[in-house]
């Protein structure tokens, strides 16, 4: 039995078990204490360190939980002979190795990753403050889990905005609030009926929303687009019954669909008896022509499934989504259950976002975003026609929080991705966008510009610039 002996913080944050467990554990990897060897009893090792019994069998607990040591019946813990030496090298990492790696990666000063929003301009001050109150508002109500469709002041405040800003015309009541479109869809998954002629999507589309539909076991039939969005006709081919679709901002090539094709659509949806899933992720940001109906708001028939997202508009942790489902399929919802499903968004965000938007602070930051985007997206556009000029093609430039980019230099997507990193520079793939990635352009690239400044965005540029084409 050896004598452990360890000077235990009680000042740190961390408790004195996991101190104790971190300990143990760092020796026996390190192989101080080596396979075999009999770890003190509770009562010894307590008394030794003079902290409590509960403390000691708790970091024992999480030895033995872990697989770091044995009990062996009627004579203590022992430690496990992990066999280090056995593991193949490519799943040790030695020290040596990850510094080498550390500083083999180059600097990223300019991250174009789609997704990312802009965090100056955001009202810190006005949400804590709405949090705040929403805390001394509603204390007992932390202690629930809340309505399972989402909190009733919130889809109220909800179902108001879409109807002035999107013409969405639904009740509080057929919204359904979630932690994310992907966890919603999942949801909706069950709802839409007979799905053994799968789900028709846009091709490329959303790869997020793909392998959601996936895993619920569907057959995806990828719908290839038109200059003005999904065709129509591979879509009536397709002989699927489910559309899932990007019409105000197409994901990833931007194009909006024209009012005369949203009618086409809805015309499909009751040829078909088909259902329409609308997802309308960023249609807040758009910088050319006035903004289209929704297609939910042409809908006379209740075929469409509306989806929306404060991800973009607010902060992506904040993880509110809603979705505003047919009046039918609202039955369905309340038949089959799902109102047994525990909310996934905190009743504590739900409110202070109904604060915030009840308030009149929603319509003002949304106001204020576009202005900043909208200058952000002119700087990234005229920078780009600047300096590279007819070597790229700058692709969905009217709307949202991303362009896409045709680099005419000979290099593919993954060698246009690694020459920019070398230039402290990080632009993203767009292959997994395709349903089958062979068909994906070869020398493409996504931009996204909302969570970089102004002069980010302007030197980045540069620096892909120099990166793509060698000019200083």
């Amino acid at each position: 039995m050896i004598d452990l002996t360890l000077l235990l913080n009680r000042e740190s944050g961390d408790p004195l078990y996991a101190q104790l467990y971190l300990y143990i554990k760092k020796n026996i990897l390190n192989g101080k204490l080596p396979a075999d060897t009999r770890l003190p009893s509770i009562r010894s090792l307590s008394s030794h360190l003079h902290i409590s019994r509960n403390t000691v069998d708790m970091a024992y607990q999480q030895l033995l939980a872990e697989g770091y040591v044995q009990s062996r019946p009627r004579s203590g813990l022992y430690i496990m002979d992990l066999k280090l030496e056995a593991l193949p090298l490519s799943n040790v990492v030695s020290k040596n190795r990850l510094e080498n790696h550390i500083q083999d990666s180059p600097e990223i000063r300019y991250d174009f990753r789609y997704g990312d929003v802009d965090a100056e301009h955001f009202p810190f001050a006005t949400w804590r403050r709405l949090s705040n109150q929403s805390l001394l508002q509603n204390q007992r109500k932390l202690f629930s889990y809340g309505d399972p469709l989402g909190e009733p002041g919130l889809r109220s405040e909800i179902a108001n905005y879409l109807h002035s800003s999107r013409g969405v015309n639904c009740s509080p009541d057929q919204i359904i609030i979630g932690a994310g479109v992907q966890y919603l869809l999942g949801v909706l998954s069950g709802l839409v009926g007979d799905v053994s002629q799968g789900i028709a999507m846009e091709d490329p589309g959303y790869d997020g929303v793909r392998t959601v539909f996936q895993h619920k076991g569907l057959n995806i039939h990828p719908i290839p687009l038109e200059a003005d969005g999904l065709h129509i006709h591979k879509l009536y081919e397709s002989n699927a019954r489910i559309v899932y679709i990007t019409p105000s901002h197409q994901f990833p090539y931007g194009m909006v669909m024209p009012l005369a094709k949203r009618m086409q659509l809805l015309k499909w949806a009751t040829d078909q008896d088909g259902i329409i899933i609308e997802d309308d992720y960023d249609s807040e940001f758009r910088y050319v022509g006035k903004p289209i109906p929704s297609l939910q708001s042409l809908d006379a028939q209740q075929r469409t499934v509306y989806l929306g997202t404060f991800s973009k508009c607010l902060f992506p942790s904040l993880r509110i989504a809603y979705m505003v489902l047919p009046q039918t399929m609202l039955e369905l919802h309340r038949k089959q259950d799902y109102r047994l499903y525990d909310q996934t968004v905190s009743h504590f965000q739900q409110n202070t976002l109904e604060l915030f938007m009840s308030n009149g602070h929603w319509e003002a930051h949304i106001r204020k975003m576009r202005k900043v985007y909208r200058q952000k997206q002119s700087t990234l556009i005229s920078t780009i026609q600047q300096r590279m000029g007819s070597k790229v093609t700058i692709i969905g430039q009217d709307a949202g929080l991303h362009i896409l980019l045709r680099v005419h230099n000979g290099m593919d997507e993954q060698k246009l991705i690694r020459t920019a990193e070398k230039e402290g520079v990080r632009v993203y793939p767009v292959s997994s966008f395709w349903a089958q990635q062979a068909q994906a352009e070869k020398s493409m690239v996504q931009i996204g510009f909302g969570g970089l400044s102004i002069e980010d965005i302007t030197e980045g540029v540069y620096a892909l610039h120099r990166a793509w084409f060698g000019v200083c």
